[in-house]
Formats: structure tokens, sequence, C-alpha cells
């Protein structure tokens, strides 16, 4: 059985302000995302620190790049003791395997991003040149096959895909869903989102940012996702 749960997502620019952040949660230990600005700002030692404090991780550097490269990076991130990590499905079933293949006998989970959640599909069409006969929900479910066909524990998408992914799919595969904002939030740079309670159906995993991030009182807000996500 999957233990669903927020991760939020701790885009700041430096471990200071990260560290400070996670300060506010005296009574909880929210699993939490380290994307590739605190990353590349800050190196593995923000990694190491974070999970010595008894978080658990989700490195987000989306690696894409030749089968070799990748797989050689993986099992660097690997040894960091992330719980989670990423590649790019675009990379091709043959790259995501070569990584999956680096992190057997390591706890580390594997997933592949499908779309940004910041891509329209219009976008997909007019920019990226993807088939026009397809809409994104089908590129995305062909994309989460690929990684399934590779190996891997699971997928990034939107929400609005999660669904026909475990249909798809099957239940056991991940679901990692950004794109997550409270009903009353903007949308900022996201263009296919939905709210914490409406993603509980088919998400494992809901990765939040700015709803709790760049709220008044971020401990509140992180328990009013976790309510609304995990709740009865």
């Amino acid at each position: 059985m999957i233990d669903k749960d927020v991760i939020v997502a701790c885009d700041f620019p430096s471990a200071e302000e990260t560290y400070k952040f996670l300060d506010l949660f005296t009574d909880t230990k929210p699993y939490v995302k380290i994307g590739m600005e605190l990353y590349y700002a800050e190196g593995p030692k923000v990694v190491s620190e974070i999970k010595a404090r008894g978080h658990k991780i989700f490195l987000d550097l989306k690696l894409h790049d030749i089968p070799n490269t990748v797989a050689h990076a993986a099992s660097q991130l690997a040894k960091l003791g992330v719980d989670m990590t990423n590649v790019h499905c675009a990379g091709g079933a043959k790259m995501m395997a070569a990584a999956k293949a680096t992190l057997e006998g390591s706890s580390t989970k594997l997933i592949a991003v499908t779309q940004l959640t910041s891509t329209s599909e219009e976008v997909m069409h007019e920019e990226l040149l993807l088939d026009n006969s397809k809409t994104i929900k089908e590129v995305v479910i062909n994309y989460a096959q690929n990684a399934k066909d590779a190996g891997l524990d699971g997928v990034v998408c939107s929400p609005l895909e999660a669904g026909e992914i475990k249909k798809s799919i099957g239940d056991e595969f991940l679901t990692i869903t950004p794109g997550i904002r409270f009903a009353d939030d903007a949308k900022g740079d996201q263009v296919r989102v939905t709210t914490p309670a409406d993603a509980k159906a088919s998400s494992d995993f809901i990765v939040v940012g700015r709803s709790i991030t760049a709220a008044s009182d971020p401990v509140a807000a992180y328990n009013r996702c976790v309510q609304d996500f995990l709740g009865e």
C-alpha cells in the first residue's frame, strides 16, 4: 500500500532561508522537495543537512542527457540518501532504464517527468511540435507507459492526468503531482492545476510550493493541505 503524502517544494535561494522555513515546523517533519535553485546554490551539503533533520527528500533535478551520463549522475544522487529523484521521460526508455539500473539495491525511488504543468496543449503542439493528433493527456500517458516499461517507480504529471495513468498502468505506479493550489490562490506560472482535495482521488504525492511557503502562516497552510489531501 502506498503511503500518500504532501511534499513541500522548498524553492528557496539559500540554505539559510530553507532552514528558517523548516524551523517553523516543530511538531512534524514535512516531506520536502529540493529543486534546481537550492541544489545548484548549495550543493549536496544542503541535502545532507535536511536529511539529518529527519525529513524525507525528493531531489528534483530532472536528469536528461545520454544514458551513460544520466546513469552515473543518478548513482551519485542515490549516495546522498534521497528518498526519490527523477529523470525526464523525453530522454527515452534507454536513458530511463540505465538510470534505474544504477539504483538497484538503493532505497531511492526513481520517477520521470512527463510534461511540465506549465506546458499547455498549444505549446506542446506549436513549440514542441509533438503529434497534433494527440492530446496532452494522451502524450503524458504514453510517456508514463514508457517509464513503467523502463522499470521506473512512477511519474511526475499534472493532477489532471493522474487518474488516467492509474487506470492505464496500475494503482501501484506512483503519481507525483505538482500544480497544486488552494482554490483561493493564484495559479502563477502553472497552467494545468487543481486543489489538494481534488487531487486526492488519483495522486499519491502532491507537491505544493507557494501555497505553503508564501503563506502568512506556512504551518497552518501545510496542515490545511494535509487535511484536504489526506483527510477523510
